[in-house]
């Protein structure tokens, strides 16, 4: 089995990849459905994020307001911190659990979406790391246009992020997102090619 981790700077593309690399036949873990499905309410991590942030999280419906804990934690580098300590750890028990099944079903390509995989992995846990990457000024538009983010906040959210350059002279394979869908569905597909001739499928 290959196991290729797949991440991406924020607003990059990585989400429209894993989707083609999906559609095409490889088994995804999803690192930001497995976060979602870990915080819905009466789950224990939703329980150690409101008892950490207080009841000023939860929207109305009962649901973790998104929007709110993002504020805390873009202006707060230990509530950053501590969220992480309280999903991390949940997050990669379930990614283990699904790593696991898919080896015992004897699949071949696995592709790990893992959106800071840098920031908070080994990447020598992966047979292979695809890196998708855009211009700067690209995603900061894009998190203002399509997250509805303040120019600030974007600008935060790229900060937080380990520098394009870093990430691309660790990676295994990059896909520039720098033109339309076309060419990002062109430039995917060779890599995924390459990654099924390594998975031998």
């Amino acid at each position: 089995m290959l196991h290729v981790g797949l991440t991406g700077n924020v607003a990059a593309g990585k989400s429209t990849v894993a989707a083609l690399f999906a559609r095409w036949g490889a088994t995804l873990i999803d690192a930001d459905a497995i976060v979602r499905d870990l915080q819905r309410p009466g789950t224990p991590v939703f329980d150690a994020i409101v008892a950490r942030f207080g009841p000023g999280i939860v929207a109305r419906s009962g649901v973790l307001d998104r929007a709110a804990l993002r504020r805390l934690v873009l202006a707060d580098p230990a509530a950053r911190a501590a969220l992480n300590a309280i999903v991390h750890p949940a997050v990669a028990a379930r990614r283990a659990d699904l790593l696991a099944k898919a080896q015992a079903d004897g699949v071949r390509l696995v592709v790990d979406d893992i959106p800071l995989l840098f920031e908070v992995m080994d990447p020598s846990a992966f047979d292979a790391v695809v890196l998708v990457d855009a211009p700067a000024d690209v995603r900061r538009r894009r998190l203002e246009a399509l997250r509805g983010l303040s120019a600030a906040e974007a600008e935060q959210f790229l900060e937080m992020q380990m520098p394009s350059a870093e990430k691309r002279a660790r990676s295994t394979y990059v896909i520039d997102n720098d033109g339309d869908l076309e060419h990002l569905e062109a430039r995917a597909r060779d890599v995924f090619d390459a990654l099924q001739v390594r998975a031998g499928a």
